[in-house]
C-alpha cells in the first residue's frame, strides 16, 4: 500500500515528540518516502556543542541510507516549540536533500498560514550545488 501525503505528515509529526531540544527547544521530526515506497523517520537531536547536533532531515535520510534507499520520493517536516508551526529545512538540510532527490521529489511543510504546503527542490535550493 503507498504512503499517502496524510501518513507522511503525521510520521513526521509522531517523529517530532522525540525530538531532543533541550537547548533550543524547537522540536522537528521528519519522514521520507524512499524510492523503494518504505518510510524512514528522524528527529533532531542536540548537543550542548550546537553544530554536533542533528537535522531531523539528516536523521531521516540516514535512516534511509542505512535501510538501502538512494532517493527521497517526498519528505514531509514538522517542527515549531509547543505547537507545529512554519518550518522549512535549514540551509544545510536543503543541501542535504537535494543530494538524494531528483526533480520529482516533493518536499511537504507547514507554510506561514499554517496550511501544509508541497514544494519543489528548485523552489527551496534555486541553483543548488551539484558535483557531477
Amino acid at each position: 500500500m503507498a504512503i499517502r501525503n496524510d501518513d507522511l505528515i503525521n510520521a513526521a509529526r509522531e517523529a517530532r515528540k522525540n525530538a531532543y531540544s533541550r537547548y533550543s527547544n524547537y522540536n522537528v521530526g521528519a519522514a521520507i518516502v524512499d524510492d523503494q515506497g518504505r518510510l524512514h523517520v528522524g528527529c533532531n537531536v542536540e548537543n550542548a556543542a550546537y553544530n554536533l547536533g542533528n537535522c531531523a532531515e539528516a536523521a531521516a535520510i540516514a535512516a534511509m541510507v542505512q535501510e538501502g534507499g538512494k532517493r527521497i520520493v517526498r519528505i514531509a517536516v514538522a517542527g515549531g516549540y509547543s505547537e507545529i508551526g512554519p518550518c522549512t529545512p535549514c540551509g544545510g538540510c536543503r543541501q542535504r536533500i537535494n543530494e538524494f532527490a531528483d526533480k520529482n521529489t516533493v518536499i511537504i511543510v507547514i507554510d506561514d498560514s499554517k496550511e501544509w504546503r508541497e514544494y519543489s527542490v528548485a523552489e527551496l535550493l534555486p541553483e543548488s550545488f551539484h558535483l557531477d
